[in-house]
């Protein structure tokens, strides 16, 4: 062991969850209770849930949501669930984001899909785009296959026509990063169609700071927390008008002349992300030929849908991306 002055210092601390070190070394906390307050692992009947791997190169996992009544009813649509964790962490299996595929599945009568990725530092941008293509790609693989252990019931028992990617915050920027990618063609997923993208509170950033950045700061978020998110997920020496942060930095690339899916942008009302969500769905929509609308819940804080499933608020987050499902062209 060196002397006391050579010794690793922490020169990033993200809430105790996860600390890097002036060495270059990640340590990463076993317990999530700041995340997952007053949040149990709900026991959910209704709702079958079971891991695959779906990358065995990076030993990716992903989990499978299942509603019971499934059996009675037509071929599900499927929901690809994004979490978040500002690209630094989080996981299928925590807590909350657990609980909130268990309730999508069930209220929307729905396949869950919800992929695990690569996380930053370790894995810094664009790892975290790359498995999220590389979960699409095995949803294609299921629907050309016909899927395994009878999950997907031989092809039949699930719509890979009537696929929606659903992301939360950092997830958010995957959904439209791949919003994008498939726009644009870069991506062949048939037989597996994706019909639409609901981004939920998405995880932007810019070099210039917008009102809602400024505060107040949210019981679980604050400014300084995003900024190390940022530091620690882009590439070395980025800033964050980088286009994998800013869509609309620069040296982002142009996007007016994409097609996409139509894009439902949700948000709280106070959130430090508030502006660049609604900044982001204002530009797309006023480029012309996008389907894009935003909804503002007020006075909810980042997670309101997850952190507080049987809030008024969260049943109604349920009951729009429903409707938008059923109906895309409900909102535009």
């Amino acid at each position: 062991m060196g002397s006391l002055g050579e010794e690793p210092q922490v020169v990033e601390d993200c809430i105790g969850l996860l600390q890097l070190l002036s060495n270059g070394t990640v340590l990463r906390s076993k317990s999530i209770d700041l995340m997952s307050q007053q949040i149990p692992v709900t026991s959910h009947q209704t709702v079958l849930f079971k891991d695959f791997i779906y990358h065995k190169p990076n030993n990716l996992h992903l989990r499978l949501y299942k509603p019971v009544s499934a059996a009675n009813r037509a071929a599900l649509p499927v929901v690809v669930f994004f979490h978040g964790g500002g690209f630094c962490f989080g996981s299928r299996s925590w807590p909350h984001f657990h609980n909130f595929c268990l309730t999508l599945a069930s209220s929307l009568q729905a396949l869950v899909v919800a992929p695990d990725y690569r996380l930053a530092p370790e894995h810094r941008l664009p790892a975290a785009f790359e498995d999220a293509e590389a979960a699409l790609m095995w949803l294609r693989d299921q629907a050309l296959s016909g899927g395994d252990d009878h999950w997907f019931e031989g092809g039949t028992g699930v719509d890979f026509d009537r696929v929606f990617v659903v992301g939360d915050s950092s997830g958010g920027n995957i959904a439209h990063q791949l919003a994008f990618r498939l726009g644009s063609g870069l991506i062949e997923l048939t037989p597996v169609r994706v019909r639409g993208y609901v981004l939920l509170a998405p995880f932007f950033g810019g070099e210039e700071r917008t009102k809602s950045e400024a505060g107040p700061s949210e019981a679980l978020l604050n400014l300084d927390l995003l900024d190390k998110f940022w530091r620690l997920s882009l590439p070395k020496g980025a800033t964050r008008d980088h286009p994998m942060a800013n869509p609309f930095g620069p040296k982002s690339p142009r996007i007016k002349s994409i097609s996409i899916e139509p894009m439902l942008v949700i948000v709280g009302g106070s959130e430090l992300l508030r502006d660049r969500a609604k900044e982001y769905a204002y530009k797309l929509k006023k480029m012309g030929g996008k389907k894009v609308d935003c909804i503002e819940f007020e006075n909810e804080e980042h997670g309101f849908y997850s952190n507080n499933p049987s809030s008024e608020a969260a049943e109604e987050v349920l009951r729009i991306i429903g409707d938008f499902m059923n109906n895309l062209s409900y909102l535009f």
